[in-house]
């Protein structure tokens, strides 16, 4: 019995394989169209994929036209093709704007996009692209299904750009380029106001400084001085107990002691 079952397994599997073979070779769309369909179905997505990839070009205008685009973009999508799926749920979302799946369609667009975000060590281009994609979903479907996802998803993006922008103004400090390191953490502090690397930010805003103005010609280590004690009070206006405490205060007995020197 048991090997009855197995022959008809083995007989049944040559027959999908042959009906997927020969939809994959004949001129017949109706016919590829039940084959792609059968395996999306079946969640055999990159079979699905072949058979779309040759109905897409001459499907637009038929009347399964925009059920098969919707699965073609899933498909991509199933099997982590970001850049294609992005792409094809964009399409279908502006060339069905009237569909049901038209939604969804433009929130998977831009969630393919968020999947394409690499680490924040690397080029942002992609999470950069995500989160314009994102907020203009969340601007025409305010009311969506999918918004609290959206809204996640591109909390997680912009986070990842903090990282980033801290870790490039961070690395100039560690680097002894306190110039750009001072430029670079005020920049950080205006574009990410509510970041939770404001206190480190602020702290090596007041280390960069200091570190500046001591090793600073005499012209200018007065002015660069008082430029640090700035900084230690604008520490201490938003984090009165920050945890760097005791080293700022370190800090801000050096800069009294060196401004002594101006003051004679």
């Amino acid at each position: 019995m048991k090997k009855i079952f197995v022959l008809l397994l083995s007989a049944g599997l040559l027959v999908s394989c042959s009906e997927y073979q020969k939809a994959l070779k004949s001129e017949d769309s109706g016919l590829k169209y039940a084959q792609a369909e059968k395996k999306y179905d079946q969640g055999k997505y990159s079979k699905a994929i072949r058979l779309f990839e040759q109905m897409a070009p001459n499907y637009k205008g038929k009347p399964q036209a925009e059920k098969m685009f919707y699965m073609f973009a899933m498909s991509y999508y199933k099997t982590e093709q970001y850049y294609l799926s992005g792409y094809q749920f964009e399409t279908f979302a502006a060339g069905y704007p009237k569909s049901e799946k038209a939604e969804e369609a433009a929130f998977l667009s831009a969630k393919s996009y968020a999947k394409l975000s690499p680490s924040y060590s690397l080029d942002q281009v992609d999470t950069n692209k995500a989160i314009d994609k994102l907020q203009a979903f969340i601007d025409k479907y305010p009311d969506s299904e999918f918004l609290k996802e959206a809204n996640e998803t591109m909390k997680g993006l912009r986070e990842k750009l903090e990282k980033k922008a801290y870790l490039i103004a961070y690395g100039y400090n560690k680097i002894s380029d306190y110039k750009s390191a001072i430029v670079a953490f005020d920049n950080f502090v205006a574009d990410y106001p509510g970041t939770p690397f404001k206190e480190k930010a602020l702290y090596y805003r007041l280390d960069s400084s200091y570190k500046l103005a001591i090793n600073s010609i005499p012209a200018k280590m007065e002015e660069r001085l008082n430029q640090a004690k700035g900084a230690y009070s604008n520490l201490l206006k938003f984090y009165p107990n920050t945890e760097y405490k005791k080293d700022a205060d370190e800090m801000l007995a050096k800069i009294e002691n060196d401004l002594k020197q101006f003051s004679k």
